[in-house]
C-alpha cells in the first residue's frame, strides 16, 4: 500500500492512499522502534488513571498462551491434543487491556446504551517477532461510533473528545510515528442485536444471576472465554452518581481462544485491536426486556481489509454461532 508521510506536531503521522481520498479511518497505531512493552505496562499502571480511563481485565501476552497451547508437544508427560504442528513463533507480544472512561461514558451511556459495544475497548499492543518495532493503538472513536449506530451529535462529540488525552499518553509514553488504518464501507449489518423478554420475578438479580449463569455456560461450551465483565451499574452505584435509567447494564468481554490463534498469530495481529468483543446487556428501569447487543466480527473483516478466505470463513463462522448461542438462549435477534 502506498504510503505518504505528513510531520503533525513532531510527529510521522502516516496515512494511506485511501485516507487521502476520502475513506474512513478505522484505527491508529504508534509504532515506535525497539521493545516497549515495559514503557507500556509503566502508561498502564501508572498513569492511565490520571487522564481518567480505568483497565478492566486486562490479557497480558497472549503469545506465551498461543505457544503453550498450540506450541507444545506434550503436556505433563502426555501427548497435547491442541498441539498444531504447524506452530510458529511469530509474535515477541500480544495483549489485550480494556480501558474505559467511567466518569465520561455515564451522560454518554443514559443517551446511547450501545456505546457498550466499544466499553470497555482495547488498547492493543503487539510485537512482530521479524521486526524490531512495538505497535499500541486502538479503533477510531468514529468508527466505534459508525459500527453501533450512534447518531447523536453530542454524543459523538462528547465521546471523541475522550480519545485525545489518551492518544497524548501514548504519544509521550510510546512514542513513534502514527500509522492510521482506513476502509471504505462497514457491512450492511454491524451489528447483532438482541431483545430475550422475561417475566416479572420478585427480585431481578435472580433473574440476572441465572440468566448470567446460562449464559457463561453456553459460550464456555462452544469454546469461548469469557475475557471481561464490567457492570457499570454497579460502578455508577459505588460512585453516587444517576444511572436510573436502568435497572441493569454489563458488558461482557468475549473470546475464542482458537479463533484468536489463528488470526493473530497467522500474520495479522492488528486485528487484535477489535479484541475480545465487547457485548452488551441492559434492562430500563421497569421493563422486563434485556436489551443486548455486539459489532459482528464482520467490521473487523472490513475496518482492517482480511483477505485471507480462512480468515473470512472463520470470521463467518463465529458471527453465525455466535447468534445461534444467543438464540438458544431465548434471545429474538432484532
Amino acid at each position: 500500500m502506498l504510503l505518504k508521510k505528513i510531520l503533525m506536531g513532531g510527529a510521522a503521522i502516516a496515512l494511506s492512499a485511501a485516507t487521502l481520498l476520502g475513506a474512513t479511518e478505522g484505527a491508529k497505531f504508534y509504532v515506535a522502534n525497539g521493545d516497549k512493552e515495559e514503557a507500556y505496562n509503566t502508561m498502564i499502571e501508572e498513569d492511565l488513571e490520571g487522564i481518567g480511563f480505568v483497565l478492566s481485565d486486562p490479557h497480558e501476552r497472549i503469545n506465551d498462551a498461543y505457544k503453550a497451547k498450540y506450541g507444545t508437544p506434550e503436556k505433563d508427560g502426555k501427548p497435547n491434543p491442541a498441539y498444531d504442528p504447524k506452530f510458529q513463533v511469530t509474535l515477541d507480544n500480544l495483549g489485550f487491556f480494556s480501558v474505559a472512561n467511567d466518569e465520561a461514558l455515564r451522560p454518554l451511556l443514559l443517551k446511547a446504551p450501545e456505546l457498550g459495544g466499544f466499553s470497555p475497548f482495547n488498547l492493543h499492543i503487539y510485537k512482530l517477532k521479524a521486526e524490531d518495532k512495538t505497535h499500541v493503538g486502538h479503533v477510531m472513536p468514529g468508527t466505534m461510533l459508525d459500527i453501533v449506530g450512534v447518531q447523536d451529535k453530542a454524543v459523538r462529540e462528547a465521546f471523541t473528545k475522550t480519545f485525545a488525552p489518551l492518544d497524548a499518553l501514548v504519544a509521550e509514553k510510546i512514542g513513534g510515528t502514527v500509522e492510521m488504518v482506513s476502509y471504505d464501507k462497514l457491512p450492511a449489518e454491524p451489528m447483532m442485536t438482541f431483545e430475550l423478554a422475561f417475566d416479572q420475578p420478585e427480585d431481578l438479580f435472580d433473574f440476572i444471576d441465572e440468566f448470567q449463569g446460562s449464559f457463561e455456560e453456553a459460550f464456555e461450551e462452544h469454546q469461548y472465554i469469557i475475557a471481561g465483565y464490567k457492570n457499570f451499574k454497579e460502578t455508577y452505584t459505588d460512585m453516587e452518581a444517576d444511572f436510573d435509567r436502568y435497572d441493569a447494564y454489563w458488558v461482557y468481554s468475549l473470546c475464542h481462544f482458537h479463533f484468536s490463534y489463528g488470526v493473530f498469530n497467522k500474520g495479522r495481529p492488528d486485528t487484535g485491536v477489535f479484541a475480545p468483543c465487547s457485548m452488551y446487556m441492559y434492562i430500563e428501569k421497569g421493563e422486563n426486556v434485556l436489551h443486548v447487543g455486539m459489532p459482528q466480527l464482520k467490521t473487523w473483516a472490513a475496518v482492517m481489509s482480511i483477505k485471507d478466505p480462512e480468515k473470512l470463513a472463520s470470521i463467518e463462522a463465529l458471527d453465525e454461532e455466535i447468534i445461534g448461542i444467543m438464540e438458544e438462549l431465548g434471545a429474538e435477534k432484532k
